[in-house]
């Protein structure tokens, strides 16, 4: 399964925010939108680094409740793993396993066409099992043969 099915599902709006928005404001969108991350964005187009709530945790355990007044440019990840619509599930799942990120902005060419998170990977492989166990049940119920 490709990531443009997964992204046809769900949608492909992405929650972006400015980088030089406050932390309070980038954890209020979060919140907003019951997200774990947000791409970094000036024109909401183009990506120009990726927050998630990891990096504020840390960020607040190394420096204090200081770091909340600190910009978005100042904590976010600016070298940001993407991946092509074209990629399949499996080969997201695995580099996501790999480099232990949970969210990965998709690109279609150069602009940003969406965003996928474990959980999304993890409902699109628990959608394949249970069709999986479907056609196993039908295969084996008496009577399938005729």
């Amino acid at each position: 399964m490709h990531i443009r099915r997964i992204l046809r599902d769900k949608g492909d709006s992405v929650a972006t925010i400015r980088p030089d928005a406050s932390i309070t404001t980038c954890l209020a969108t979060l919140a907003e939108h019951n997200y774990g991350a947000l791409v970094v964005s000036v024109d909401g187009a183009h990506i120009d680094g990726i927050i998630s709530e990891r990096d504020i945790v840390r960020a607040l355990a190394a420096r204090g409740p200081g770091c909340l007044d600190e910009s978005v440019a100042d904590m976010m990840t600016t070298e940001v793993i993407t991946a092509r619509p074209g990629a399949t599930a499996s080969e997201l799942m695995a580099m996501m396993t790999a480099r232990r990120i949970r969210h990965v902005p998709v690109v279609d060419g150069t602009e940003l066409a969406g965003i996928v998170s474990i959980g999304d990977i993890v409902k699109l492989r628990m959608t394949e099992l249970t069709e999986e166990l479907r056609a196993l049940q039908g295969y084996l119920e008496p009577g399938a043969y005729g």
